[in-house]
């Protein structure tokens, strides 16, 4: 059974930078390299948003393109989202998907 791990999340200032990681594990590395990954953020009283995805190419939320990276390391399967001139709307839980699996998410706090 496949699970994703997420980490890196944490209390942060404004413009500053975190590396959220995403651990696969029960997934077979061939089904690693062929999925389509994706980073969501909730923020409280909001919904669920896409914040990147990578599936052949690379799509990003219009509110964090150019701060933002999405990339994966397929011996380690393990995805990241480079997260960087951090504002406090980005506050949030991120959580990872990968084709059906979704992690448990991830606390980002960017202060003012």
């Amino acid at each position: 059974q496949g699970r994703l791990v997420e980490s890196g999340g944490g209390l942060v200032q404004a413009g500053g930078s975190l590396t959220l990681s995403c651990k696969a594990s029960g997934i077979i590395l061939s089904t690693f390299i062929s999925a389509r990954m994706a980073w969501y953020r909730q923020a409280p009283g909001n919904e669920r948003e896409l914040v990147a995805s990578m599936f052949g190419d690379t799509v990003y939320a219009d509110s964090v393109k150019g701060r933002f990276t999405i990339s994966k390391d397929n011996k380690k399967r393990t995805v990241y989202l480079q997260m960087n001139s951090l504002k406090s709307e980005d506050t949030g839980i991120y959580s990872c998907e990968l084709n059906n699996y979704l992690g448990q998410g991830t606390q980002v706090t960017v202060s003012s």
